[in-house]
């Protein structure tokens, strides 16, 4: 057996019957080594030539020491890394119930679309005249994002949620420094219950972070909202549906203790899922929101490459847009890469293209495909999975706010794992060996011991039902007292569960080579 030093976690152990294996295999799930652990560096998978010899320009900075990387051939290669993505668990492998990130299935035809020629294969540098039809997706679905969301102005450059929340934010405090209040009206105010990279990208660009606190449902009170708010308030930053799955029915009124306050309403659109068709945000009072294409139109995070987090703005931001934008004139489409300064010019640029068009072609192909029928369909699927679950659970599971409505995903806490032993995160370690990823687990803050559960649009009811029928059989586990299939696993998976406290503090993130073993003398 290869020495595995280095490694933080241990093989996951099987059940007792179990025989070992003189490779560490068990069937078709290997025991997959380090590269460096099989390859050696002495050799490299390919022969090269020597190459002719040329004059050295590189002076002092001339590598003294090997590489030491180690050298695969292209089927060691290969098969490494297919045996490693044997070991994800993705959302072609199963049910995927993150809170609050909206893990859905992907259409295989957004994929196609995505890789036809003129997509997948154009340079943001090309001429316009020759990426017509990549100018004409891109408008097109500005136009749905804006008749979605029911605002005059769309943003496609930001790669992701939180750089859509920097573009958002980055809008208003444009739109402050326009005013002339820069240095007097600087908080923004966040619900205890925000996405963490709410408060980090106000106070990322220079805002000072005030916390609004939850009521006892939940939600924000506009009451609330009304004592903080003030001369200095620049914005707010609400999620809507909020991250305990609930709908804040007094969105309107906080709007409007915004405006009244000379404020911008930011409205953090990772739970847009929800809503798609049934609500608009500009109707609601919201000046700024990103949309997560990557969760919400499809693909979910890391399938399909980088993500997309476009930013519509209401008619108070939209002088204050990003570029580049798309512009149609005479027939023909270009990107406005530059804009006259006035005194309301736009904040200029912040990447150096337009965004990813790979994405934007995955999410147009959703949307058309779906029609603004199909859209809402999808929304109230999404709303009615949640509830199926969170009904066919709330017997044995404990629910903060009570047994209540919630929208497209359901928040649970652990009161109801109180002296049992148990922790959310060993339940939670539970779900690994029945074969699923785990849920959200401690997030949001606001609830002790969170566990927040999203099934998503995507799911059957066949597939729910066994999803629920396994966390039931888990809480019937825990609450017959066996807790050894809890506080141990998971038992079955390719690793055994981390030390998590000294993987933070010390973690170890780079191998090293074992130390020599003395043979044993004769």
């Amino acid at each position: 057996m290869l020495n595995r030093q280095g490694r933080p976690t241990t093989p996951g152990a099987g059940a007792e019957n179990d025989h070992p294996t003189f490779t560490g295999n068990r069937a078709l799930q290997q025991e997959e080594p380090l590269i460096f652990e099989f390859g050696r560096t002495d050799v490299t998978g390919v022969d090269l030539d020597e190459p002719a010899p040329v004059a050295d320009r590189l002076g002092g900075l001339k590598r003294k020491d090997t590489i030491g990387l180690p050298g695969l051939s292209e089927p060691e290669a290969m098969r490494h890394y297919v045996r490693l993505s044997q070991k994800n668990y993705g959302i072609d492998t199963g049910l995927f119930p993150l809170g609050s990130c909206t893990m859905k299935h992907n259409p295989r035809l957004n994929e196609r679309m995505a890789r036809l020629p003129g997509f997948a294969d154009i340079h943001p540098l090309q001429p316009a005249s020759t990426v017509q039809g990549a100018l004409a997706l891109m408008d097109e679905l500005a136009h749905w994002l804006k008749e979605l969301t029911g605002m005059p102005t769309v943003t496609l450059s930001p790669k992701a949620g939180a750089h859509g929340e920097l573009a958002g934010m980055a809008a208003i405090k444009a739109a402050i420094a326009a005013r002339g209040e820069t240095a007097t009206r600087n908080v923004v105010l966040v619900p205890d219950s925000a996405h963490g990279t709410n408060p980090a990208t106000a106070a990322l660009i220079g805002f000072t972070v005030k916390a609004v606190p939850a009521r006892e449902d939940g939600t924000v009170d506009p009451a609330e909202v009304a004592k903080l708010a003030g001369p200095d308030t620049a914005a707010i930053m609400l999620t809507n549906p909020n991250t305990c799955g609930l709908f804040e029915r007094d969105v309107v009124e906080i709007a409007r203790v915004i405006h009244e306050a000379g404020g911008y309403f930011y409205c953090d659109g990772a739970n847009f899922n929800a809503i798609v068709g049934k609500a608009r945000p500009g109707d609601l009072g919201v000046d700024a929101m990103h949309i997560n294409l990557h969760k919400t139109f499809s693909t979910p995070h890391g399938g399909g490459g980088p993500g997309a987090g476009p930013v519509v703005l209401s008619d108070r931001l939209a002088a204050f847009a990003p570029l580049p934008y798309v512009r149609l004139d005479d027939g023909r489409f270009s990107l406005v890469e530059h804009a006259a300064v006035s005194d309301q010019s736009p904040l200029g640029r912040l990447t150096a293209f337009h965004g990813q068009m790979g994405m934007f072609v995955r999410a147009l192909a959703f949307m058309l495909s779906h029609g603004a029928d199909g859209l809402k369909q999808a929304s109230e699927d999404a709303v009615l999975n949640a509830n199926y679950v969170r009904a066919c659970l709330a017997d044995l599971m404990s629910l903060p706010f009570g047994n209540r409505a919630c929208m497209h995903e359901v928040l649970f806490d652990d009161s109801w794992l109180k002296g049992t032993g148990v922790t959310t995160l060993d339940f939670a370690k539970a779900m690994i060996d029945e074969g699923y990823h785990p849920m959200t687990v401690y997030f949001p803050l606001v609830v002790h011991g969170a566990m927040l559960i999203e099934p998503t649009e995507s799911e059957s009811k066949a597939s729910l039902d066994l999803f629920i029928a396994t966390l039931r059989d888990l809480a019937f586990a825990v609450r017959d007292g066996d807790t050894a299939r809890f506080t141990g696993a998971p038992y079955h998976a390719p690793r055994r569960r981390l030390d998590e406290t000294r993987a933070a503090r010390q973690p170890v993130l780079r191998w090293t080579a074992p130390a020599p073993v003395a043979e044993a003398a004769e």
